[in-house]
């Protein structure tokens, strides 16, 4: 982005796992410090772009889903997976199919991943549990609940920890939904506000062109990213590894833009949004 005149970018950064490897590549290419990054959860995140108090940066799908007039969306760049997340699951002490009354404790601050596990229990399971929410600790949801949804690194550790805990099993909410639809499922894209493309054009283009080389040089030295991560974190390298390069899904292409339109089919009724919303790509004549 060198060359460019005015304030830095506003640009959000989800401060879980999963999103590592998008701004890792950053620091090696140069264009960290032409950011003026915020680090939150992604419902914060989510609020900050909406509200205007960020230019571009992380939105879960249900919230961009909401606001999509307001927006424009980075092509090939997303969180998703196309099969199992490994961190976004329900720990269940009994069948899903047996929740039917029963408590559910939210521990996500995504509304994306509630709404995708509220949907597979009612809709694929055939129940209406009692949902309650709650911080993210397992062991004090279960004592309350007969399953939790978690999402981000909790998640990922439940994923990691379920073969010593048989009395609950972990359900993969991305497997979930692979299993049930045959399509990817995206739980965040980046997006811009409009305003802020129609203003500064070139700078969404170059900070767009930044995050697909840090996204890319990050899963080429996916092994490297991860022995840095372990250094910090509880997993070891191998597990991130595999993580970073087959469970998570940062690509945005046809059939990930076909996974957003059928969750947006099935949950459009009671989500504040019309099922049929376009999506607005950076680049897409509609925006010109």
């Amino acid at each position: 982005m060198p060359g460019e005149r005015g304030p830095r970018p506003r640009v959000g950064h989800i401060q879980f796992l999963n999103c590592v490897p998008l701004y890792w590549g950053l620091a090696r290419t140069g264009s960290l410090l032409d950011l003026d990054l915020t680090k939150d959860t992604p419902e914060k995140l989510s609020d900050l772009l909406v509200q205007g108090a960020l230019d571009l940066g992380p939105i879960t799908c249900v919230e961009y889903l909401r606001h999509a007039d307001e927006l424009v969306v980075l092509p090939d760049i997303a969180v998703g997976s196309d099969g199992p997340v490994m961190s976004c699951v329900i720990v269940s002490k009994v069948p899903l199919a047996e929740l039917d009354g029963r408590p559910v404790a939210l521990g996500s601050t995504s509304r994306t991943s509630v709404r995708l596990a509220q949907l597979l229990l009612q809709e694929r399971e055939g129940v209406r549990p009692e949902y309650f929410s709650c911080p993210p600790d397992l062991d004090a949801m279960l004592a309350r609940a007969d399953a939790a949804v978690l999402i981000g690194d909790p998640a990922l550790k439940a994923t990691l920890e379920a073969g010593r805990h048989p009395e609950y099993t972990v359900h993969d909410l991305g497997q979930l939904w692979k299993d049930w639809t045959g399509l990817p499922f995206v739980f965040a894209v980046w997006a811009a506000r409009r305003e802020f493309v129609e203003q500064r054009p070139e700078l969404a283009a170059a900070v767009h062109r930044a995050f697909l080389e840090s996204r890319d040089l990050s899963l080429l030295e996916a092994g490297k990213v991860a022995a840095q991560a372990a250094r910090w974190e509880e997993f070891d390298a191998g597990v991130l590894e595999t993580y970073f390069s087959q469970a998570l899904d940062f690509s945005l292409g046809e059939r990930q833009l076909a996974g957003i339109a059928e969750f947006a089919r099935r949950v459009a009724h009671d989500s504040g949004f019309a099922p049929d919303v376009t999506v607005h790509l950076l680049a897409d004549s509609r925006i010109a």
